[in-house]
């Protein structure tokens, strides 16, 4: 007879496990149901609490937030859209359950204790408690808290999160819903692009096809590179600078520094340069009166003259080594 206490000890042991086991499967039940209607499901101390509580062969995530005016959550209200979408993918991707996991939200006017309880000082937390029991058991019943130091969180970055810590389980995807008007938007904007272009295709294209206007552009480009627009972006370098005597310093020293003027005397100077060469190429040969076009010349070479000389100066002001120089910038 005294296999009785023993066999009796077995039939508690065994009665509590299937007891406990129901009570999971009757919670993970109640609450899947509630979240094919409405889903994340609304929360609040007490339902929070019985949700969450061990054992449970389900996994739950848990938002905590503070969505009310007066509490000036911005983050809360920036990421519940994308919350509330994650779990409609989610819920309407798994309605058999498969996946064994259930959304909930508990706002901070609905679950004050258990925000105190958690010693809460900021929101939103995401929280995943994951199961405590079954086959996916977890060893530790405390649970995983998803980070938001980066700021809002869009429904794929957490539905990744959670994918990676539900393994061997069902993720339905997120199915973000149609946006009609931005297409609407596209649409007709499109449309209006597409009749504007055909309306003034007539009128555009000689411009497209001018040799002068790409010629400008082309030298416009070749000027303000080769002066040194880049670098003035790159290395952040002063407009302009004090000499040292009250003065203002145009030209850096060296070829290593520039300043922001200099940049532009230096464009200036070499779009004098080019627009005297290109007179003297094309538009002084063209002049039929003789004297026009010996005087056209003379102009141009002395143009051409003067502003190469400041050329030079310019170099011998950023290296005084340049051994070259031109009258009258000597």
């Amino acid at each position: 007879m005294r296999w009785l206490p023993a066999l009796f000890s077995l039939s508690l042991l065994a009665g509590g496990s299937l007891a406990a086991r129901k009570s999971t499967e009757d919670r993970f039940n109640e609450y899947h149901a509630k979240s094919l209607s409405s889903t994340p499901v609304k929360l609040g101390d007490a339902s929070y609490k019985k949700l969450t509580s061990a054992p449970r062969d389900y996994s739950v995530a848990v938002l905590l937030t503070a969505l009310e005016a007066r509490f000036a959550c911005h983050l809360c209200t920036e990421f519940q859209p994308e919350w509330e979408l994650l779990s409609n993918s989610w819920t309407k991707g798994d309605k058999a359950g498969d996946s064994r996991l259930l959304f909930g939200t508990l706002d901070f006017s609905d679950g004050r204790d258990i925000f105190l309880g958690l010693g809460l000082q900021t929101a939103p937390v995401l929280l995943l408690f994951k199961p405590t029991a079954g086959p996916h058991a977890w060893p530790s019943a405390e649970p995983i808290r998803y980070d938001f130091t980066n700021g809002p969180q869009t429904a794929e970055q957490v539905h990744q999160w959670l994918a990676r810590h539900t393994p061997d389980r069902p993720h339905p995807p997120v199915k973000r819903p149609i946006n009609l008007f931005k297409w609407i938007v596209t649409l007709v904007a499109g449309s209006g692009i597409m009749t504007a272009a055909y309306l003034v295709w007539p009128y555009l294209l000689p411009i497209i096809q001018s040799r002068n206007i790409w010629a400008a552009s082309s030298l416009i480009m070749i000027l303000l590179f080769t002066s040194g627009h880049m670098f003035n972006h790159i290395r952040k370098v002063p407009y302009v600078a004090a000499d040292g005597r009250g003065g203002i310093s145009y030209f850096a020293g060296g070829f290593q520094n520039q300043f922001g003027l200099e940049t532009q005397i230096i464009a200036a100077i070499y779009g004098i340069l080019s627009f005297a060469a290109i007179s003297l190429t094309l538009r002084a040969p063209r002049i039929v009166d003789a004297k026009a076009q010996q005087v056209a010349v003379l102009a141009w070479v002395g143009i051409l003259f003067v502003v190469y000389s400041f050329l030079l100066s310019v170099f011998r002001i950023k290296n005084g080594g340049y051994p070259f120089s031109l009258p009258p910038f000597m």
